[in-house]
């Protein structure tokens, strides 16, 4: 589960603005620089998740889908856990979203409440699909109100599941994730998927809507591992060009080496986004470089015509 929430909006004038935050220690602290950044990616890229590592830190933001309160400039930044999951932590965002919306307020110290209320939930969450006791538990409570409210017929259906959708929903679950880890990513999304309709038999909605999206998630995985097949290819165009002395084609490295980086972010790669982080950091300066050599060269082929 992520380590804080932070609700903020992004004024078109001013830059970011944070409404609310919620830190689980009270020494972390979502810099300026970060949101910034997740700002100018947002606004400017037009950009609707972002993954931004910052030493051992990764903070996630996204867009939240706010017309029911016509704003269209409202976002969730989550600061992650050390060895979080990123696709689980994505995958949660429905859920979190869909509860910041509904209670949605400008009373601060109310919305730092619901921000907790979410982490709370999430934990909930996790709690469930690693403990198939807990679930057995909750629809006991829910058949025990159906019971009082006379729906017998409900009842007793939902207590024939709950003998045995707990543990078939737990070992589903365990199947999506091994399969996820051997990168066996179609298999992987049809068995979240299953897991998914297992947690939907049992009126569990929010593990359901979590292990849809994951499923999701993971079946884009191969379409990634595509594009960053074409993007190293890109790369290395730009590469041999280079060698023909083309100095100004570093600016043509920015693109995808940010993709690349946002890519890597998804599959957990850090070795990779650090060298990335380096890589770019060097063909930024390089392309300054070029660029004020270009200038000098400019001006030594003017001079050479007046002499």
């Amino acid at each position: 589960m992520p380590r804080a929430i932070i609700l903020y909006e992004i004024d078109p004038s001013f830059g970011p603005n944070i409404i609310a935050e919620y830190y689980l220690k009270q020494d972390d602290k979502i810099s300026p620089t970060i949101l910034k950044e997740f700002s100018e990616k947002h606004d400017k890229k037009e950009l609707v998740d972002i993954t931004i590592r910052e030493g051992n830190n990764r903070y996630f933001s996204k867009k939240i889908n706010a017309e029911s309160l016509e704003k269209e400039n409202l976002y969730l930044s989550f600061i992650l856990q050390e060895g979080e999951d990123l696709v689980s932590l994505k995958s949660i965002f429905n859920n979190v979203e869909e509860k910041v919306v509904q209670n949605y307020t400008s009373d601060k110290s109310k919305m730092t409440q619901i921000l907790n209320n979410a982490i709370n939930s999430i934990l909930s969450l996790m709690e469930k699909l690693q403990e198939p006791k807990i679930i057995k538990e909750t629809i006991n409570d829910r058949t025990k109100k159906m019971l009082d409210d006379g729906k017998l017929s409900e009842a007793r259906e939902l207590i024939d599941l709950g003998e045995e959708i707990p543990e078939k929903l737990a070992a589903e679950v365990k199947l999506a994730d091994d399969l996820l880890n051997q990168e066996f990513y179609r298999k992987a999304k049809k068995s979240f998927l299953k897991a998914a309709e297992l947690a939907e038999f049992v009126q569990e909605e929010e593990i359901a809507s979590f292990l849809e999206n994951k499923g999701e998630q993971v079946g884009f995985f191969p379409d990634l591992i595509k594009e960053r097949e074409n993007l190293y290819k890109e790369v290395d165009k730009i590469i041999t060009n280079l060698e023909v002395n083309q100095l100004p084609l570093y600016n043509n490295f920015a693109e995808p080496i940010d993709r690349l980086i946002e890519i890597s972010l998804t599959f957990e790669d850090h070795e990779l986004v650090d060298i990335l982080i380096k890589l770019k950091n060097n063909t930024q300066r390089a392309s300054r470089l070029a660029n004020e050599l270009n200038g000098i060269d400019e001006k030594i082929r003017e001079l050479l015509k007046k002499i």
